[in-house]
Protein backbone atom coordinates (compact mmCIF):
# COMPACT_ATOMS: atom_id res chain seq x y z
CA UNK A 1 0.00 0.00 0.00
CA UNK A 2 1.57 3.69 -0.99
CA UNK A 3 2.03 6.38 1.43
CA UNK A 4 -1.12 8.02 2.57
CA UNK A 5 -1.45 12.08 3.75
CA UNK A 6 -4.11 12.94 5.82
CA UNK A 7 -5.98 16.27 5.46
CA UNK A 8 -8.82 17.81 8.26
CA UNK A 9 -10.91 20.13 7.10
CA UNK A 10 -14.72 21.60 8.45
CA UNK A 11 -17.21 22.20 6.12
CA UNK A 12 -17.94 25.99 5.54
CA UNK A 13 -21.76 27.64 5.01
CA UNK A 14 -20.25 28.59 1.67
CA UNK A 15 -19.41 25.25 0.46
CA UNK A 16 -23.23 23.83 0.89
CA UNK A 17 -26.14 23.88 -1.34
CA UNK A 18 -29.71 24.99 -1.14
CA UNK A 19 -30.26 21.42 0.20
CA UNK A 20 -27.78 21.99 3.11
CA UNK A 21 -25.28 19.49 1.41
CA UNK A 22 -21.45 19.91 0.31
CA UNK A 23 -22.03 21.09 -3.52
CA UNK A 24 -20.05 18.43 -5.35
CA UNK A 25 -17.45 21.00 -6.79
CA UNK A 26 -16.70 21.66 -3.42
CA UNK A 27 -14.84 18.30 -3.48
CA UNK A 28 -11.93 19.27 -5.84
CA UNK A 29 -10.58 22.16 -3.88
CA UNK A 30 -10.91 19.72 -0.97
CA UNK A 31 -8.51 17.01 -3.16
CA UNK A 32 -6.32 19.60 -4.11
CA UNK A 33 -5.46 20.74 -0.41
CA UNK A 34 -5.57 16.86 0.40
CA UNK A 35 -2.53 16.39 -2.84
CA UNK A 36 -0.24 19.63 -1.76
CA UNK A 37 -0.58 17.89 2.17
CA UNK A 38 0.99 14.75 -0.25
CA UNK A 39 4.00 16.47 -1.82
CA UNK A 40 4.91 18.51 1.17
CA UNK A 41 5.31 15.33 2.68
CA UNK A 42 7.62 14.55 0.17
CA UNK A 43 9.72 16.61 1.40
CA UNK A 44 9.16 19.40 -1.16
CA UNK A 45 5.96 21.62 -2.21
CA UNK A 46 4.49 22.62 -5.22
CA UNK A 47 6.26 25.85 -4.98
CA UNK A 48 9.23 24.04 -5.14
CA UNK A 49 8.76 22.00 -8.48
CA UNK A 50 6.97 24.85 -10.42
CA UNK A 51 10.64 26.77 -9.55
CA UNK A 52 12.63 23.97 -10.81
CA UNK A 53 10.00 23.77 -13.70
CA UNK A 54 7.43 21.03 -13.00
CA UNK A 55 3.98 21.72 -13.53
CA UNK A 56 1.12 19.66 -13.22
CA UNK A 57 -1.92 19.92 -14.93
CA UNK A 58 -5.10 18.13 -14.55
CA UNK A 59 -5.41 15.77 -17.05
CA UNK A 60 -8.32 13.72 -15.70
CA UNK A 61 -10.99 13.73 -12.80
CA UNK A 62 -14.05 12.11 -11.13
CA UNK A 63 -15.63 11.41 -8.37
CA UNK A 64 -18.38 8.92 -6.37
CA UNK A 65 -20.35 10.79 -3.56
CA UNK A 66 -22.18 7.95 -1.51
CA UNK A 67 -23.64 10.20 1.20
CA UNK A 68 -23.53 14.02 1.52
CA UNK A 69 -22.05 16.45 4.12
CA UNK A 70 -23.53 19.49 5.35
CA UNK A 71 -22.47 22.49 7.27
CA UNK A 72 -19.42 22.27 10.10
CA UNK A 73 -19.35 18.54 9.38
CA UNK A 74 -15.33 17.56 10.22
CA UNK A 75 -13.80 15.67 7.28
CA UNK A 76 -11.02 13.94 6.56
CA UNK A 77 -9.65 13.61 3.40
CA UNK A 78 -7.06 10.42 2.57
CA UNK A 79 -4.81 11.12 -0.66
CA UNK A 80 -2.59 8.43 -1.94
CA UNK A 81 0.10 8.53 -5.33
CA UNK A 82 -1.97 5.01 -7.15
CA UNK A 83 0.37 5.56 -10.11
CA UNK A 84 3.35 6.94 -11.50
CA UNK A 85 4.89 7.08 -14.79
CA UNK A 86 7.66 8.94 -16.43
CA UNK A 87 5.17 11.20 -18.31
CA UNK A 88 1.95 11.33 -15.79
CA UNK A 89 0.81 10.44 -12.11
CA UNK A 90 -2.50 9.36 -10.70
CA UNK A 91 -4.26 10.47 -7.14
CA UNK A 92 -7.19 8.63 -5.18
CA UNK A 93 -9.03 10.22 -2.66
CA UNK A 94 -10.88 9.12 -0.13
CA UNK A 95 -13.29 11.71 2.30
CA UNK A 96 -14.66 10.40 5.59
CA UNK A 97 -17.04 12.23 7.78
CA UNK A 98 -15.49 12.53 11.87
CA UNK A 99 -15.86 11.35 14.18
CA UNK A 100 -17.54 7.94 13.11
CA UNK A 101 -15.13 7.32 9.92
CA UNK A 102 -17.98 7.16 7.54
CA UNK A 103 -17.12 7.06 4.25
CA UNK A 104 -18.40 9.59 1.69
CA UNK A 105 -16.90 10.22 -0.98
CA UNK A 106 -13.96 8.79 -3.28
CA UNK A 107 -12.03 10.48 -5.86
CA UNK A 108 -9.15 10.95 -7.96
CA UNK A 109 -7.65 12.86 -10.34
CA UNK A 110 -5.01 12.25 -13.45
CA UNK A 111 -1.72 14.56 -13.72
CA UNK A 112 0.60 15.00 -16.40
CA UNK A 113 4.36 16.20 -16.00
CA UNK A 114 5.03 19.05 -18.13
CA UNK A 115 7.48 21.99 -18.48
CA UNK A 116 6.95 25.87 -18.08
CA UNK A 117 6.27 26.02 -22.27
CA UNK A 118 3.52 23.03 -21.87
CA UNK A 119 5.65 20.36 -23.52
CA UNK A 120 5.45 17.07 -21.87
CA UNK A 121 8.18 16.11 -20.06
CA UNK A 122 10.16 12.75 -18.86
CA UNK A 123 10.28 13.30 -15.08
CA UNK A 124 12.58 10.19 -14.12
CA UNK A 125 14.96 11.45 -16.58
CA UNK A 126 14.99 15.32 -16.21
CA UNK A 127 14.65 15.40 -12.42
CA UNK A 128 15.61 11.96 -11.01
CA UNK A 129 15.59 13.26 -7.32
CA UNK A 130 11.41 14.14 -7.63
CA UNK A 131 11.18 11.02 -9.62
CA UNK A 132 12.68 8.87 -6.86
CA UNK A 133 10.77 10.92 -3.75
CA UNK A 134 7.30 10.36 -5.87
CA UNK A 135 8.13 6.44 -6.31
CA UNK A 136 9.32 6.13 -2.56
CA UNK A 137 5.65 7.20 -1.72
CA UNK A 138 3.97 5.31 -3.89
CA UNK A 139 5.75 1.45 -3.28
CA UNK A 140 5.75 2.94 0.67
CA UNK A 141 5.27 0.00 2.77
CA UNK A 142 5.28 -3.07 -0.28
Amino acid sequence: MSYMSETYLTVRYAETDMMGIVHHSRYYPWFEAARTDFIKKSGMSYTDMEKMGILLPLTETGARYYYGLRYEDEVLVQCRLTKLTVARCEFEYEVYKLPEMKLMTTGKTGHGFINRDFAPINLKKLYPDVWLKLSELLYKGE
